[in-house]
């Protein structure tokens, strides 16, 4: 697993540490007396860019038969955001990964505004992006053939049994309806063995003290971090949004499509100029998760 907070489990801890999605549907690949190797280098709060590097080797290294490629919220949430480089990442990524035989997931997200109920000229922005990742996501997924997973779906956000108390991760509940997502799409081709993982909590839910624990400290934290960056720039989008108020978003909007298609036209045309010339390129992944062989032994889940 490669990635962020959503793969290494935040909002799902178990004995101290992140548990999440990614390892509870490991648990319910392999058949019985069977075993599954699995490698999760997700990080909280990394980016499309920060999966580049060393969780990219590491996870092109151990030679996954599953890799999960589920990232990008965190791209939407700064003020760096481009939807062309986000797309070539993630094409590179999946290129690679497909290139060693590996079957991919993917999902598309929920847009944060929408999570955390920003007023209008707040959450727009944040909900343009995210519908531009999830676009670059669906092309991806058909063109690799991916197990694609739905989570932008209103059953699902406004579902809030399913979340943390932060509005923005899974509780254990929401982790372990995504895996039963994937474990269900992942047994129609034949690739699940096990039984897929209970959807019922094992353990009693965060106590309101406790959610509000983690609120004022890691919470706040990460309000902190994302402030000093996405902040100044949600402000300018925010003011773009009320100037554009009188007219309607068209002009934005028609921006964004713009920009959109020309990401998808770039993946394309690089797409088809790596064919025509066999080269190899460098993996960019986005967040994966990684299972090698069901025959290989159990390893222990690993972040950093």
């Amino acid at each position: 697993m490669l990635g962020d907070s959503l793969s290494e489990g935040v909002g799902d801890r178990v004995d101290g540490a992140w548990r999440g999605w990614a390892a509870l549907l490991a648990d319910g690949l392999a058949a019985e007396g069977e075993e599954t190797a699995f490698l999760n280098l997700a990080v909280s709060g990394a980016l499309g860019a920060d999966v580049a590097g060393e969780q990219a080797r590491r996870a092109l290294a151990f030679r996954p038969h599953l890799a999960s490629v589920v990232v990008g919220v965190n791209d939407t949430l700064r003020r760096t955001f481009d939807i062309g480089l986000l797309a070539r990442r993630l094409d590179r990524v999946c290129a690679d990964l497909d290139a060693l035989g590996a079957v991919l997931l993917t999902a598309c997200l929920p847009d944060p505004g929408r999570m955390l109920g920003l007023p209008p000229p707040l959450a727009r922005p944040l909900a343009r992006r995210q519908r531009s990742v999830n676009a670059v996501v669906h092309a991806l997924s058909a063109r690799y053939g991916t197990v694609h997973l739905h989570l932008d779906d209103r059953a699902w956000t406004d579902d809030r049994a399913l979340w943390s108390a932060d509005r923005l991760h899974p509780g254990e509940r929401g982790h372990r309806a995504v895996a039963a997502g994937f474990h269900r799409l992942l047994a129609d081709r034949g690739l699940a063995h096990g039984p897929p993982p209970a959807p019922e909590p094992d353990r009693p839910p965060p106590t309101r003290t406790e959610s509000l624990l983690w609120l004022a400290t890691a919470g706040t934290g990460w309000v902190l971090r994302r402030s000093r960056d996405l902040l100044p720039q949600l402000l300018l989008l925010a003011a773009a949004e009320l100037r554009h108020r009188a007219d309607g978003t068209g002009p934005l909007d028609a921006r964004a499509d713009a920009a959109l298609a020309a990401a998808l036209e770039a993946v394309a045309g690089d797409r088809a100029s790596a064919q025509r010339t066999g080269t190899n390129r460098t993996a960019v992944p986005g967040t994966a998760w990684a299972a090698a062989p069901r025959s290989a032994s159990r390893t222990t889940p690993t972040t950093g």
